[in-house]
């Protein structure tokens, strides 16, 4: 059992291997989480993705469909991720003068969370819009990646 004075990581065995949680006995609650990606970039570059200008063309709508797939696919891609039967993904982005933040929103009713869906939403549409910019801008730079709210389950709620 995992304390605050005795943390432990949930996914290694008291014999140094890797296992998927048992969450069989968990209750079955709403959980939402929200997390972030942050794309730098220059003005110019950041211009031509507001307009639809660049050269691969709407990177902002095909960095959307990218992340929410990838929410879809968390699993597949992080090995002891549960598949989980997700009831939103939105993908949704701020340009600023020298950056895009992409920020991610995923919900299930299940038994366990959606953080790691999320992130891999927001990073997934992140590095869509780095290969759509690249042409134009190769020293953009993604970074800030992270959970900034989840709610439901036993841990309750938090957001940064």
């Amino acid at each position: 059992m995992t304390t605050a004075n005795d943390p432990q990581l949930t996914h290694v065995r008291d014999d140094g291997s890797a296992h998927m949680v048992d969450v069989s006995a968990k209750p079955e609650t709403t959980r939402v989480a929200r997390a972030q990606a942050v794309l730098h970039s220059t003005a110019e570059v950041l211009a031509l993705l507001g307009t639809g200008g660049l050269p691969k063309g709407d990177a902002l709508a095909v960095a959307r469909v990218a992340g929410i797939m990838a929410a879809k696919k968390t699993p597949e891609l992080i090995p002891l991720c549960h598949p989980l039967p997700l009831s939103k993904a939105t993908v949704d982005f701020e340009l600023l003068d020298d950056a895009v933040v992409v920020t991610a929103l995923v919900k299930t009713r299940g038994v366990t969370g959606v953080e790691m869906e999320a992130l891999t939403a927001a990073s997934v549409a992140a590095l869509t819009l780095y290969d759509m910019i690249k042409a134009v801008d190769k020293h953009a730079v993604i970074s800030e990646m992270k959970v900034l709210a989840k709610s439901g389950g036993k841990s309750g709620d938090w957001e940064l």
